[in-house]
């Protein structure tokens, strides 16, 4: 299909916003800032920050250069390019990998619904309901993760302009704003000052450690959505005069300068709540983290407030709905390119149709959650994703023919050729990248 009738999106602005709501997401907001605290407080940052420029930005920009060349989707990209179909069944992965991401997320996407609905509720005096919608019980997380399924389809179906940019564009600078408010605030808080020194003072003594780097580098490589295709797919809307080596400057400062204001609210308001009686450590003397981070500890904290607690946490876990769903649009829109430039089906019917596939494995995991989420989560987080990156710089650096790159490259950067960043970003995509994977491999087997 020609790149009009797939959709193209308008401005850079928009697809900055898009690919930005594609890496911004629940993990940025309490996975980054529990593994701080965790693995050595402003050591794991500074680590983290590098890692991201270092080994994140260079696979960020293959996928861009990939995509937006062949105007395709995963499997259509390596149909397309010469030396490329060994390359389809890693291509088919990605898209599989990232249905079962989309799967398990919107559980957890549909849990911050119903936090959010639930001191809402509390107002109107339904007190009942607003028990039963936190309860985490079986139907409350079908209601709430169908839910969400059926927001991330609509925008979705709406198509590449009017759906992904279209919300993209309003939703992430929202979020921006309301993480800066809250962050100003909590700051204001009896014990918040603790947490900004575990945050900013770093003990340099642990910056070597091994499991610290690879903390910090999984959580880099995590962090922007990479190898499951959501990169390449959004990059295949983009216009040929956008500087694809600005865009994913500024996608990767999006990624890092979210996660890192997150930082800043989350540890601070955990050890506020401390100040005021929560428990924020588990029986191991560990900082709680996951999901538990933000179901248990916060609510406390924004319930000894008072009216204002009650306020605040509406507008936090709207926050979290935010990044989630900037997250899932991306996630199903993969499947769905594939859908549409490989089989020829319409948008509508294709987001339709493959969300509701995606909304079956979510209900089986939900029906099943001890025994499938744990698993679903560690398989396709910690194991295929790495490996599909490692596939991609396997394929850009050593199969996809250096002057087709450059050329793609050149296109809104005609001075690119001959620049050190042209020779310094294939030395990385060839051999550090891969062999910094491959850590991440080994340390997830091990």
């Amino acid at each position: 299909m020609s790149g009009s009738s797939r959709g193209e999106f308008s401005s850079s602005f928009g697809f900055i916003m898009a690919a930005a709501g594609s890496a911004i997401g629940l993990g940025n907001i309490w996975g980054f800032p529990t593994q701080t605290a965790q693995n050595g407080g402003a050591a794991f940052v500074l680590l983290y920050l590098i890692l991201a420029f270092v080994v994140g930005y260079p696979i960020l920009l293959a996928e861009f250069t990939i995509g937006r060349h062949t105007q395709s989707n995963p499997v259509g990209a390596y149909q397309k390019i010469e030396g490329g179909k060994r390359f389809v069944p890693i291509g088919f992965l990605g898209i599989t990998a990232v249905g079962f991401i989309l799967s398990f997320y919107s559980i957890i996407a549909g849990t911050m619904i119903a936090y959010f609905i639930n001191p809402i509720l509390k107002l109107i005096g339904l007190n009942d309901a607003a028990a039963w919608v936190t309860s985490q019980g079986v139907s409350s997380n079908m209601l709430f993760a169908s839910l969400f399924f059926f927001l991330t389809i609509l925008i979705v179906a709406a198509g590449v302009k009017n759906g992904i940019e279209k919300w993209s564009s309003r939703l992430m600078p929202t979020l921006l704003v309301i993480l800066i408010l809250l962050t100003i605030y909590v700051l204001t808080l009896d014990g918040a000052m603790d947490g900004l020194k575990v945050y900013l003072l770093p003990d340099f003594s642990k910056v070597l450690d091994p499991q610290l780097f690879t903390s910090a580098l999984g959580q880099a490589f995590f962090s922007l959505s990479l190898g499951v295709g959501s990169m390449l797919v959004l990059a295949s809307y983009t216009s040929k005069k956008e500087n694809l080596i600005r865009l994913g400057r500024l996608v990767t400062l999006s990624d890092v300068g979210i996660a890192f204001l997150a930082g800043l609210l989350i540890i601070p308001a955990m050890y506020a709540a401390a100040a005021s009686g929560t428990e924020i450590f588990d029986a191991s003397g560990n900082l709680i983290s996951g999901p538990n981070l933000i179901f248990q500890v916060l609510p406390a904290l924004f319930n000894t407030m008072g009216p204002v607690g009650i306020l605040l946490s509406i507008i936090f876990f709207f926050l979290m709905v935010i990044a989630a769903l900037t997250s899932t649009i991306s996630m199903l829109e993969v499947p769905v390119s594939y859908a549409v430039d490989n089989r020829g089906m319409h948008r509508s019917k294709a987001s339709i149709i493959i969300g509701l596939i995606f909304w079956a494995v979510a209900m089986t995991i939900a029906l099943n959650f001890d025994l499938l989420f744990n698993f679903v989560v560690s398989a396709t987080t910690q194991f295929i994703q790495p490996l599909l990156g490692l596939f991609i710089c396997i394929f850009v650096g050593w199969v996809m023919n250096r002057n087709t790159l450059i050329q793609e490259i050149k296109q809104g950067n005609p001075e690119i050729e001959n620049s050190l960043f042209m020779k310094i970003w294939p030395l990385f995509i060839r051999y550090v990248s891969p062999i910094l994977i491959l850590i991440i491999l080994v340390q997830a087997f091990l």
